[in-house]
């Protein structure tokens, strides 16, 4: 069976609406929520961001430092490189 869509246009400024059956299935919260944006070949797809760590990319338990997202697991890492270093 072929997967049916949602017909939406795109306004003025670029913008598209994401129907509410949606974004209630993915659990998607209106101004709490980010989407990722990206493209696959020909196709835009969009999918609820999670921030993942800068190193390992891994989606468990990160802090922001800076800007970037980090997992426990390689703050642990880093810890011990530094106490190497010292």
């Amino acid at each position: 069976m072929k997967d049916k869509g949602i017909i939406r246009d795109v306004d003025k400024m670029g913008r598209v609406v994401i129907p509410k059956e949606i974004r209630d299935q993915l659990n998607i919260k209106s101004e709490i929520d980010s989407l990722e944006i990206l493209m696959q070949g020909d196709n835009i797809v969009l999918r609820k961001y999670r921030p993942a760590c800068f190193f390992c990319d891994t989606l468990e338990e990160t802090v922001n430092f800076n800007g970037y997202n980090v997992c426990v697991n390689c703050i642990e890492k880093l810890q011990k490189l530094k106490e190497e270093i010292e």
